[in-house]
This record gives structure tokens, C-alpha cells and sequence, in this order.
């Protein structure tokens, strides 16, 4: 079984799909969306993905898009183990996950960031917008961790699809200039996360464009 990705290596959703794909040992050829040259606009790419959003995802004969919900594909397919047994710990992970792929990247999205500077003529600028919403957004991701569930992982001793969101919110806030020390839960964590192989190799600077 193999894969095609199209991604783009420094967006948030394709990193999150590359964890995914390689915790599940799924190898898997990438194919470049350049964001800034707006190939995501292209007609042949709206074909692939009408929201004109990276990532895309061929696998088992179908094409999948929505980082999460390709998340929770590989685990439902059998690939992967990225989700708890229990209901009420499924639900807090995807929380936890929601959190940031639905709260804090749609805000931070370079699109809608430049929008936000277009608009205000300038009185906004782009690396403002980022740290205010990636601040109080990882503020309030730390305080969901300060709970007895929360273990080497966000959710007990699994990794799962909260620490897959976590990864690269983390690596997006560096880009910001976001200190991450300042909420040591989550700045643990992902120190731990980044140690793991698969998720190592997954890192932007490994498919660089």
C-alpha cells in the first residue's frame, strides 16, 4: 500500500498528515501545492480538492481531504491506533485536536492573516495577528491539559490524533516568534513527540520546496 500526498511542506494540515501516514507505515510519494504561487487555485487542483486547501491524500483507490478527517481514516481503516477505546476519552482528544485545527489554524491561516493586514490598512500586522491567536489559543489548549487524563501524551501514554494537531501548532508558533515555554504541559509534550522517529521524520524541513 502506498500513497500520494499533495502538500505543502510548511502548511500545518499536510505535517499533521505526514505523522499520520508515517506512524501508520504508510510510505508515500508527496506532490508540491505552492501555496504562495497560489497553485492551490489551479483548475486541476480544484478538481482534486474543491476547497482549494492542501492537503490532498490518494489512498486505497479514493482521494481524501481534511487533515482530521484523514486522521481518523487511518485509524478507522485499521492503519493506525490515533483515537482511545473509550467514548468519553474519545471525545477529549478530540477536543484537545479541535482545539487547534479548528480554533486556532483557521484563524492563523496566511490568507486569512493577510486579509486581516489588507483591511486594517496596515494597523494590523501579520506576525501580531499570529501571536495574539496562537497565544490565547495554546493558553487555553494548556489549561485542557491540566488534567488527571493527560499523560507522557495529551490523553494518557497513546499518541493520538491531539498530539499529531499539537506538533505542528508548535513548530507554527516558533515561526511566530511564540515562546512555548511558558505553558509547560504542552511544551513537554511535544518535546516528547518530537523525539519519536516517525514524527522526526515528518518535519518540515524534510520536504522543503
Amino acid at each position: 500500500m502506498s500513497a500520494l500526498l499533495y502538500d505543502y511542506w510548511r502548511s500545518s494540515s499536510s505535517y499533521r498528515v505526514r505523522i499520520g501516514l508515517k506512524l501508520a507505515g504508510i510510505p508515500f510519494e508527496t506532490k508540491s501545492v505552492n501555496l504562495l504561487e497560489g497553485e492551490q487555485r489551479s483548475e486541476d487542483y480544484l478538481a482534486l480538492n474543491p476547497q482549494g486547501f492542501v492537503p490532498a491524500l490518494q489512498l486505497d483507490g479514493k482521494t481524501f481531504t481534511q487533515s482530521v478527517a484523514i486522521l481518523e481514516y487511518l485509524h478507522d481503516s485499521g492503519a493506525a491506533r490515533l483515537l482511545p477505546g473509550d467514548a468519553g476519552a474519545r471525545a477529549r482528544v478530540r477536543a484537545l485536536a479541535y482545539a487547534i485545527s479548528m480554533d486556532i489554524h483557521p484563524i492563523c491561516n496566511v490568507s486569512v492573516a493577510k486579509h486581516a493586514v489588507e483591511a486594517s490598512t496596515g494597523q494590523i500586522t501579520t506576525q501580531a495577528w499570529m501571536k495574539h491567536f496562537i497565544e490565547k489559543g495554546l493558553t487555553a489548549f494548556e489549561a485542557m491539559l491540566d488534567d488527571r487524563a493527560t499523560g507522557r501524551f495529551c490523553h494518557g501514554d497513546d499518541l493520538s490524533i491531539a498530539d499529531i494537531c499539537l506538533v505542528p501548532q508548535v513548530y507554527n508558533a516558533s515561526r511566530w516568534g511564540v515562546d512555548i515555554a511558558v505553558w509547560p504541559r504542552l511544551a513537554r509534550i511535544s518535546g516528547e513527540l518530537e523525539q519519536l522517529p516517525e514524527v522526526a521524520a515528518a518535519h518540515p524541513d524534510h520536504f522543503r520546496s
